[in-house]
């Protein structure tokens, strides 16, 4: 495959890379919405919301991410996604992501302060973020 019909790809979080290679699309849950990348793609910088990114491998081939948001910084010939957390979807739990969304909404429903509130809706909208993102996959490897 031409080296211009791939765009370098790197998903990194403080945990450490979880993938560096070659990618013919790149998509992540940006802040707006989300966002398909190609090569020579234009700059980019924007804030990711917590979803699935998902590469597409040049042997065509898609690889399945989760983060719990960060930032994407996109250059033509490179993509780089800085996740706050990240996780590869094979390694996800169905069970701790509904302990999570469970332990977020039992927050919410207390007397708790604006810090508390805000940690507990972050912590609800990734657990469900994770949750669909499982059920999603769990429907297309039937």
């Amino acid at each position: 495959m031409a080296a211009d019909s791939t765009i370098q790809c790197d998903i990194v979080s403080a945990e450490g890379e979880l993938f560096s290679g070659p990618a013919k699309m790149v998509f992540v849950p940006a802040a707006q919405g989300e966002i398909g990348i190609a090569p020579r793609h234009a700059p980019l910088l924007t804030l990711l919301k917590s979803g699935e990114v998902r590469v597409q491998t040049p042997d065509g081939q898609e690889q399945f991410f989760f983060v719990g948001g960060g930032a994407l910084e996109v250059q033509p010939k490179k993509v780089t996604v800085l996740a706050d957390t990240a996780t590869r979807a094979k390694d996800m739990d169905e069970a701790l992501a509904l302990e999570a969304k469970q332990r977020a909404e039992e927050i919410l429903k207390g007397n708790i302060d604006k810090i508390e509130q805000a940690e507990a809706l972050a912590e609800l909208a990734r657990a469900v973020a994770q949750i669909k993102m499982i059920q999603k996959l769990r429907k297309i490897r039937v």
